[in-house]
């Protein structure tokens, strides 16, 4: 709707993030009552060809070589940073200071001490900031963590279980990218998929109090680029399986792996409690399985919440009951809930606090499987 007031955007990054992103910025005003426009002026990337092609394709106004030159423009309100980990501090540290709101991909960063620099910078220019956490607005995942607080699972959580598993690099001959190079990525599996059951544990459970994790590399070196005869070394993790235990006393047990032959884009997730269970994999993201402990033991048993009714999160904003919606759509509500912040000048979770956090659990369970020991967060 016109509202009469505009937030321009502009994008760090044009690959895979960059396409989810700014489809999401485009959807958003067309889907949820925002109370303001969307403008999409400048998209960035290394590549001039690329970016310039990306700008066309993606809905953006112009295209830039240059970071900083987003930052400079005065009419830019919003940074949304979707560019390799190694970036993410100087792009966010200089928006913060520039004033601008900060919409930034996980994780966070590539250590502690880089998040610990970037939620200081946000909080000192007093902007609004992000992390792009989109596994949290599911709304099987949203609804989740509603019934949780409502005691639906009793008053005690037991167990938290999660899996995300794909296959994308389980070919030995596939490339060694970005990913696959810790001084830009950080970590492997670990920081790029393990972080998303991490912060679903902390959204769904709480925070975690201690870890122990082991850890493996199954290729070690691979081609530098596709078909070529010179290898490189992989300096980051394949899998990662660890167990835990949260503040609250729950239990938890993660499994992140990019070697899971037929997995593509696997989560899924179980949630024990004193009277209660839910179940959900991704595969399926419009169902929510629910256990209810309490009912007559002759009608006990999971049964399948199908989350497309309007009562349900976000839903009210697309399709009538059971028209089932898609991983691009998590996206969208993450940008309509952080218009909303921008503009009321409020916090939104996930928040750069948020990617510290995670940032903590992630480094503990590195640091548990290079010392084989427990770690407390």
């Amino acid at each position: 709707m016109a509202t009469g007031r505009t937030l321009t955007v502009g994008m760090v990054g044009y690959s895979f993030m960059g396409r989810a992103h700014s489809n999401a910025w485009r959807q958003a005003p067309r889907f949820f009552d925002l109370p303001a426009d969307i403008r999409l002026k400048t998209i960035c990337g290394r590549n001039p060809e690329a970016v310039r092609k990306a700008a066309v394709d993606l809905g953006w106004e112009t295209a830039a070589t240059d970071w900083r030159a987003l930052i400079d423009d005065p009419e830019i309100d919003i940074i949304d940073v979707v560019t390799p980990n190694d970036t993410h501090r100087d792009i966010c540290v200089a928006a913060a200071a520039a004033g601008k709101a900060i919409l930034c991909e996980k994780p966070l960063a590539l250590d502690v001490a880089e998040c610990e620099e970037m939620l200081a910078a946000a909080r000192k220019g007093r902007v609004v900031h992000m992390v792009c956490h989109n596994y949290r607005r599911i709304p099987a995942m949203a609804l989740a963590k509603q019934m949780i607080e409502r005691g639906e699972l009793g008053d005690r959580i037991y167990h938290y279980r999660a899996r995300y598993a794909q296959d994308w690099i389980a070919d030995p001959e596939f490339p060694l990218v970005w990913r696959l190079q810790s001084k830009i990525a950080g970590s492997g599996a670990h920081g790029d998929i393990n972080a998303h059951i991490i912060d679903l544990g902390r959204y769904l459970v709480g925070e975690f109090r201690e870890v122990c994790a082991t850890m493996e590399t199954f290729v070690k070196e691979r081609p530098v680029s596709p078909g070529s005869k010179k290898t490189g070394k992989v300096t980051v993790d394949d899998a990662v399986t660890s167990i835990g235990r949260f503040k609250n006393g729950a239990l938890a047990n993660l499994e992140a792996s990019r070697f899971a032959q037929g997995r593509k884009n696997s989560i899924t997730l179980e949630i024990n409690g004193s009277a209660g269970s839910l179940a959900f994999d991704f595969e399926e993201m419009n169902r929510l399985r629910y256990y209810d402990a309490r009912e007559p033991e002759d009608r006990r048993g999971f049964r399948d919440i199908l989350v497309t009714e309007a009562r349900h999160p976000y839903i009210e904003n697309w399709w009538p009951p059971g028209h089932l919606i898609g991983y691009e759509h998590t996206f969208v509500h993450t940008v309509a809930d952080f218009v909303r912040a921008v503009v009321a000048g409020k916090s939104v979770q996930p928040t750069f606090d948020d990617g510290l956090r995670n940032q903590r659990v992630l480094e503990a369970m590195s640091t548990s499987a290079q010392t084989r020991q427990w770690v407390k967060i």
